[in-house]
């Protein structure tokens, strides 16, 4: 029996090896054949979802309904050589101080030290970014910590011009600033005034990241109307994942069709490249806010001079609140809208012109659009009642930042 047993695996063996040889050098030989006549099916490409019709000379049904686009690649050149004359290079050079010796944490001390002479060297520094041509006369949208405090702004141009710009205001609080240079035959970019941005559109950045000249990358929109990131005072951020890194900021994200769906402002990462999370300031915002520039120098929002806090669970059961709604006043400025009219710290305001109040945030980004004379109505909660103050919206004053 044993015998018997030792020829089988032998033959086993034999058979294994002999068949791993077949198809090693015919592998022919042990597959089925096509029918005759006949070849694999090509692979078909598909247009990724997007908001825009279907690039020129590809035939498809529509670009949502994942239909095949026989014989014919995808791709967005169309989409960048739309937008890509308008973004342009910015360079910004400023003079800083720079201790020689090291800087003690005392600040009196550091006050003290830097009056001496020699204690510090003034160099100058250099800093790029990204803009975008809104207008052909010359207006450029980018953003404001790119020319903070720049002593000289330079930008460089797709088509290789240079010239020197000009600044015509800025927003701290959203981080955007308007630029102005005189060049004949500029290429402004179209602002998304066609349709709503989706979550899962495809988008493309397009700057000048690390210095290395104009480039564009892609993604899609991972999420809208980001908030609460400690950026900016104002957030309202498209999220994407089209490659953000330093030098971007500035620039133009753009959707399939070559329109501006806003300005790329900031990261998200831990070690300073991307990481898949970038965020950009919506396009509708980013117009409104050039258009009162151009038009006045400076952004004007409502204001009526209060400190917002969220409400948490500690301070609703302090409060006695059955439910969490609203935020709570922690301070108000002495002779501003809200003291005149009447706005008490510690009341509850649950909404503003009818529309319900969900936190601090939200509550500064309802106060924004009043207009400075406007009356608003307030309905809050004073020691477990309801009442309606009307308030007369100031002016914002502007940011010192």
């Amino acid at each position: 029996m044993r015998r018997l047993w030792l020829i089988f695996a032998q033959t086993v063996t034999v058979c294994l090896g002999l068949l791993f040889i077949v198809v090693t050098l015919k592998p022919e030989w042990v597959r089925a054949p096509w029918p005759s006549g006949q070849r694999l099916p090509p692979a078909q490409p598909t247009l990724p979802p997007g908001p825009s019709q279907p690039l020129q000379g590809l035939q498809a049904q529509s670009p949502f309904d994942g239909a095949r686009l026989p014989g014919a690649p995808v791709s967005y050149a169309n989409a960048v050589a739309r937008a890509a004359p308008s973004v342009v290079n910015i360079f910004t050079r400023k003079h800083i101080d720079v201790p020689l010796l090291p800087i003690p944490s005392d600040p009196h001390l550091q006050q003290f030290l830097q009056q001496f002479p020699g204690f510090t060297q003034r160099k100058e520094s250099t800093n790029l970014g990204s803009g975008v041509i809104v207008r052909d006369d010359g207006h450029i949208l980018t953003n404001h910590h790119v020319i903070v405090a720049a002593d000289a702004i330079e930008v460089s141009l797709a088509d290789g011009r240079h010239a020197q710009a000009r600044l015509v205001g800025v927003d701290p609080e959203s981080d955007l600033a308007v630029l102005k240079i005189d060049l004949p035959d500029l290429r402004q970019i179209t602002f998304n005034d066609n349709h709503r941005v989706r979550v899962g559109d495809v988008v493309l950045a397009i700057g000048n990241p690390f210095g290395v000249g104009q480039t564009t990358t892609m993604g899609i929109v991972s999420a809208m109307g980001r908030s609460r990131l400690g950026i900016n005072l104002y957030e309202n951020y498209i999220q994407t994942d089209a490659a953000i890194n330093p030098g971007n900021s500035g620039g133009a994200l753009v959707d399939t069709e070559g329109q501006l769906v806003g300005i790329n402002t900031a990261i998200y990462s831990e070690s300073g490249g991307s990481q898949g999370i970038g965020f950009a300031i919506p396009g509708p915002i980013a117009q409104t806010i050039l258009e009162q520039i151009v038009k006045t120098g400076r952004v004007i929002r409502g204001w009526l001079g209060v400190e917002p806090q969220d409400i948490t669970p500690e301070l609703a059961r302090a409060f006695r609140l059955e439910q969490i709604r609203g935020v709570i006043i922690a301070g108000v400025i002495a002779g501003g809208p809200a003291a005149r009219a009447g706005l008490q710290v510690g009341d509850i305001v649950v909404s503003l012109n009818e529309a319900p109040v969900r936190d601090a945030i939200g509550f500064l980004n309802q106060i924004a659009p009043l207009v400075p004379g406007d009356k608003a109505r307030l309905r809050i909660l004073r020691k477990g009642r309801e009442q309606t103050l009307e308030v007369t919206a100031g002016m914002r004053p502007a940011s010192t930042r």
